[in-house]
């Protein structure tokens, strides 16, 4: 059975191999996708928790009301920092996918949208972890946004050359 582990160094490391994943069991996809889904979501809570410790203004109500709420607070912003990031994913994933379906077309290459999602969620590897390193490095959000966009649609082309031909007639 194939560990996420390796799945991680996989979808960084070798983008050809991306292709052959997309015979992976869905089951398998989805707990790699909730993964990076945590991985986010841990990140955004620690720079919560790091801006909400330290109040930027010096209004003095409303930090006595956050900290009468605090312990209130944080359970309800990890999830709902966990619910908007996998949202987030999955559409990505989502647009992503239809992208790759339109590759395949282009390249003359055979596969589903099932497939190319599959695909999709592992290519989004890079982009993901760049995004959290973009963050701490405080780069602007329109170009690590660009960036992850060029990065997972060259992994989509590089894998989906690897996708089965279309037999000729």
């Amino acid at each position: 059975m194939m560990n996420h582990f390796k799945l991680l160094i996989d979808s960084l490391f070798y983008p050809k191999k991306l292709a052959a994943y997309r015979l992976l069991p869905i089951g398998k996809t989805l707990q790699y996708v909730f993964i990076l889904v945590s991985a986010i979501t841990i990140f955004s809570f620690i720079q919560f928790l790091m801006g909400v410790s330290d109040p930027s203004t010096n209004i003095q109500g409303l930090t006595e009301y956050i900290e009468d709420i605090i312990w209130l607070l944080y359970p309800f912003a990890f999830i709902l920092l966990f619910l908007t990031s996998t949202v987030v994913i999955f559409v990505r994933i989502s647009i992503y996918a239809f992208v790759g379906i339109v590759i395949l077309k282009i390249l003359n290459r055979r596969g589903e949208y099932r497939h190319m999602w599959r695909t999709a969620s592992l290519a989004i590897t890079w982009s993901t972890l760049l995004s959290i390193l973009f963050s701490m490095l405080q780069l602007s959000s329109t170009v690590s946004t660009m960036i992850g966009i060029l990065i997972t649609i060259i992994l989509l082309v590089v894998a989906s050359a690897k996708y089965p031909k279309i037999p000729k007639k």
